[in-house]
């Protein structure tokens, strides 16, 4: 009996033993795979951390590093006012306005620019000029030339006013869209202004009365007598009817088959209850002031016509009005603010953003 216990205490005994080392070889031979398959790897983690150690390093960079721009900027401008200022005139300048100003006093907080409307007569170039002569405005926006009379005000008060062309913007002739007449040339634009021409068929177009619509010409924002000198200074016609601004122009138009109104290009391209005619300074250069093809009253405004920008730039649309800053030249605050502005639009970022603005720059 004991014999037999003392056998099976030795086979259990070989068991065990049996058991542990093929546990223990199993778990050397992991070992060792392991390592194999470590060593292996190896060269590939490293190249792998280096690459990931070096994008966060260049992303950390990256991430520091502002966007070159190139080029003159608002930021460049030395010199600028740490003050606020008052400012207005030309309803052309709407766009350059919220566009581009607001940009201005974006990236440069010190400089306060704050527009004010006339108590007195519409908003426009000429309302602003005499708001600046009164002292009333720092410096003033205009889109058409300074007049004699406004130069001999300023003279008179013991300073001089220039103007500074920042931008350019053709000046537009809209109908009725319903008129059918092929274009106009400026001197049958400006015969029409003075009430020699009446009557659209002297001029090939239907037999109805022309109603001209116009601006007063103290408060006139754009003109179409610059050009000539002959006619500077001229009553127009009788039947000229005077509006308050072009929304109004533009609302008479709708519902006056015979009527007409110049202003601003981008201020009325776009709308879709007129239609700008054709342009030139004969009959047979007549040019678009929109790009073409030309959209149509039906599919305004899901598209609007765009202005003929090129037309513009290049000086073949034959009345272009240069939108000027008007600079009170008085060795003051004034003078100062009028220069800063007027070289702020003359940046590479400023004359970007008049384009995007709806004008041509001037370089």
């Amino acid at each position: 009996m004991d014999n037999t216990n003392q056998k099976k205490a030795l086979i259990n005994s070989e068991i065990a033993l049996f058991l542990r080392g093929l546990i223990i070889g199993k778990v050397l031979t992991l070992i060792v795979i392991g390592g194999l398959l470590w060593w292996l790897l190896k060269p590939n983690l490293l190249s792998r951390s280096s690459v990931d150690s070096s994008n966060q390093s260049s992303n950390a960079i990256s991430s520091k590093t502002p966007p070159s721009t190139g080029g003159s900027t608002f930021q460049t401008v030395a010199d600028i006012p740490n003050a606020s200022f008052n400012y207005g005139g030309s309803t052309a300048w709407a766009s350059i306005r919220q566009l581009v100003d607001s940009q201005i006093q974006s990236d440069r907080p010190e400089l306060q620019l704050r527009y004010v409307d006339p108590v007195n007569g519409s908003p426009g170039s000429s309302s602003g000029i005499r708001m600046l002569l009164d002292g009333k405005l720092d410096f003033a926006q205009s889109s058409r030339p300074l007049t004699d009379e406004e130069q001999a005000i300023a003279k008179e008060r013991g300073f001089t006013l220039e103007e500074r062309p920042v931008g350019k913007d053709g000046i537009a002739v809209v109908v009725n869209p319903s008129l059918k007449v092929s274009g106009l040339t400026v001197d049958q634009l400006q015969q029409i202004y003075l009430g020699k021409i009446t009557n659209w068929n002297q001029i090939g177009g239907p037999n109805l009365l022309i109603t001209p619509l116009s601006q007063r010409p103290e408060d006139a924002d754009t003109v179409i007598f610059s050009s000539n000198s002959e006619l500077k200074g001229q009553a127009l016609g009788s039947n000229v009817q005077y509006v308050y601004s072009t929304t109004e122009a533009v609302r008479q138009l709708s519902k006056t088959p015979g009527g007409v109104y110049y202003a601003s290009a981008r201020s009325v391209v776009f709308q879709c209850s007129v239609k700008a005619l054709p342009l030139g300074r004969t009959s047979g250069q007549l040019i678009l002031p929109y790009r073409v093809p030309m959209v149509s009253p039906e599919q305004c405004p899901r598209q609007r016509n765009q202005i003929n920008t090129q037309a513009i730039k290049d000086g073949s649309y034959p009345i272009i009005a240069n939108l000027s800053v008007i600079i009170k030249q008085n060795k003051g605050r004034e003078q100062q603010i009028g220069d800063a502005y007027a070289e702020l639009l003359s940046t590479d970022q400023g004359q970007k953003a008049i384009q995007q603005a709806g004008f041509v720059g001037v370089r």
